[in-house]
């Protein structure tokens, strides 16, 4: 097994929608496991999607692989940009509908009919305007840059990791600094484990008895765990868990 710690430092603000709370995103000061395993390039997603979930069939694949990565913890105290947007038309003349923006085409016109907005065309073809589950106008609170985060990687075969990548919704840049850690393997009992684990992944011979929940899609993580079974203990004193792996099976 190799194991490397990869070490992110946000080059531009980042913005994942961790928590919806009225009319503000939130960003948590944290990056989720999936989210890296794209970013790093282990999963690829494809250019045009219809909608569908591929977490399954894009996470087996590392399975198979031998190769996982956990999420990645905050090094310091976080620093948060707040920012407001709105998704309104560059055109002169818009409204707004029932999650939905509506603009004028450039030779129809707009009106509403009941809740609905329709756009009619000079030949008479209508098109009803359906709401979309996208959010029209609030405020985004966001990792700044020059934040740092710790992440490792496990894999069976040797990896030569990239030295940039990008995240969240904007695909904004960050370094990657990874190393590789040496380490043995103990067996524990009752040992804290601090860095942020995904619970779901965690191999039949960890056991959990008391842990800090933090709560977010699409998969609760856990932090300062207090767990039973064989660990990795890294070259730097971090404990980790042996045999972690993407847990997608029971997924649709």
């Amino acid at each position: 097994m190799n194991v490397y710690r990869c070490d992110i430092t946000l080059m531009e603000a980042t913005f994942f929608s961790s928590r919806e709370i009225g009319g503000l995103y939130q960003t948590e000061p944290l990056i989720g496991n999936y989210a890296l395993a794209y970013a790093l390039g282990f999963a690829v997603s494809g250019y045009y999607n219809d909608g569908s979930i591929g977490y399954k069939d894009d996470l087996t694949r590392l399975n198979e692989a031998g190769i996982y990565i956990t999420p990645a913890a905050m090094v310091d105290t976080p620093r948060f940009l707040l920012r407001t947007f709105n998704a309104q038309t560059d055109g002169y003349w818009s409204a707004y509908g029932a999650g939905v923006i509506v603009g004028r085409s450039d030779e129809g016109w707009s009106e509403k009919r009941g809740q609905h907005w329709y756009t009619i065309e000079p030949d008479g073809n209508e098109r009803r305007h359906n709401p979309t589950n996208r959010p029209q106008a609030g405020r985004m609170r966001i990792l700044a840059a020059q934040n740092r985060l710790i992440a490792y990687v496990f894999s069976a075969q040797e990896l030569v990791l990239p030295r940039y990548i990008r995240l969240g919704k904007f695909m904004s840049k960050a370094r990657l600094d990874s190393v590789a850690s040496s380490f043995r393997v103990v067996d524990a009992t009752d040992a804290v484990i601090e860095h942020l684990l995904n619970p779901a992944d965690l191999p039949p011979e960890c056991h959990l008895t008391v842990f800090d929940m933090v709560n977010l899609p699409p998969m609760p993580l856990i932090r300062n765990a207090l767990v039973s079974g064989p660990l990795y203990r890294l070259a730097e004193g971090v404990l980790l868990p042996v045999g972690m792996r993407f847990n997608v099976e029971g997924l649709p």
